[in-house]
């Protein structure tokens, strides 16, 4: 008999999941609430790590298939002092592939395949314990049953609320995204200044930090230390970008706040073709949840981190771990038991990870920027 599985989002770790279970002869429903694959834009670049990310392509098969597409170059870190000043310029040796990077469309694609992803199924909640096993609630009215539900749909998960009671908070650090296209004919002087990977530039509880994607596309990010704005309820939709209206006032505002940086570092940001405001929110860390038959978390679902680049990692390592153990359970009666035994092994990994994370999000945008510096040194030899 088989089990009827459902994963709810279709980022990394949802995808890695049922791309994993897939490999090993079982079926999951993705459902995912975008109408289309191509329906907003993927987002940046992700570094894969050697023991966790690129372990779970391993899992999916599709360790090889990366390593063709992934940027090795991306590696590449230069710090800089707000004066324009180099500090550190970090460059991978030849062959090293510990942390490539990939774009998230690229990677999104790539797990994809021919996976069987219902597109606009967004999912309201998710009620376990019903006798027909668990009860999936849909934006459009309509329920449907699962023997399993991983919830793997983000920050504002909605199938969380079936297991724990716990929402994100605000970690009092705020992103402002903007990006530069073409940016090695637009703008070659940036494009250097960049290279070939990223760079970064601490100030007092601020920074400013630009990585390369493929095709010539820059995103950069300024970061601060602020209160929330508008300072209300979590907003359930994590990009709350203001209106193209508003750019020049957002430009101005952010002028304002990097005064007295050098001009390479501020057309960074001067020349950005839109905003959007990303106020970091995180779980507690260590957070874990009642064990509930047939419902579990994946990813930011289940421990919400700050992004320096474990995040998407662990929750990938976490799909493909998931699909295993159920792989290895066929029997129904078999599956509540591997279930459980993945969330204890999992919450450990990741309590480590998010108390990691955390100080270092303390120790980029902090009031000493020299903290930023030697987080650095300890992680890379310069």
């Amino acid at each position: 008999m088989r089990h009827r599985i459902a994963v709810v989002g279709g980022g990394p770790a949802g995808l890695t999941f049922a791309r994993v279970l897939h490999r090993h002869g079982h079926h999951a429903t993705v459902l995912e609430r975008d109408p289309a694959r191509d329906a907003r834009p993927p987002g940046g670049t992700l570094d894969l790590h050697e023991g966790l990310g690129q372990l779970a392509l391993d899992k999916a098969g599709l360790l090889a298939e990366f390593q063709a597409m992934a940027r090795p170059e991306g590696q590449a870190m230069r710090i800089l002092d707000s004066d324009g000043t180099v500090l550190r310029d970090w460059q991978p040796r030849p062959g090293e592939r510990a942390n490539p990077e990939i774009d998230r469309g690229h990677l999104r694609d790539l797990l994809l395949g021919d996976l069987d992803v219902q597109w606009g199924r967004g999912v309201t909640r998710v009620v376990p314990g019903h006798r027909d096993g668990v009860l999936v609630h849909f934006e459009d009215g309509r329920q449907e049953a699962f023997d399993l539900v991983v919830g793997a749909d983000g920050a504002w998960s909605r199938v969380r609320a079936a297991v724990s009671p716990v929402t994100p908070h605000y970690t009092g650090v705020t992103f402002v995204e903007t990006s530069l296209d073409d940016v090695d004919t637009r703008h070659p002087d940036l494009a250097r200044l960049v290279g070939d990977g990223s760079v970064a530039v601490y100030g007092v509880n601020r920074a400013v930090v630009a990585q390369r994607n493929s095709g010539g596309h820059v995103k950069v990010y300024a970061q601060f230390r602020a209160p929330l704005d508008p300072p209300s309820a979590p907003d359930p939709t994590p990009d709350l970008g203001p209106a193209p209206s508003d750019a020049e006032a957002v430009l101005a505002g952010l002028l304002a706040l990097f005064d007295g940086w050098a001009d390479p570092v501020l057309d960074l940001l001067r020349r950005g073709t839109a905003f959007v405001r990303r106020p970091l929110h995180v779980l507690p860390v260590g957070h874990t949840w009642t064990h509930t038959r047939g419902v579990t978390l994946l990813g930011d679902a289940a421990h919400l981190m700050p992004p320096l680049g474990a995040g998407a990692n662990l929750a990938m390592l976490e799909g493909a771990e998931l699909a295993e153990a159920i792989a290895a359970s066929p029997d129904p009666a078999e599956l509540d038991a591997a279930v459980r035994a993945f969330e204890e092994h999992s919450w450990a990994r990741a309590a480590r990870w998010a108390e990691l994370t955390a100080a270092g999000l303390e120790r980029l945008v902090s009031p000493n920027p020299a903290d930023a510096l030697a987080l650095f040194d300890n992680l890379q030899p310069h």
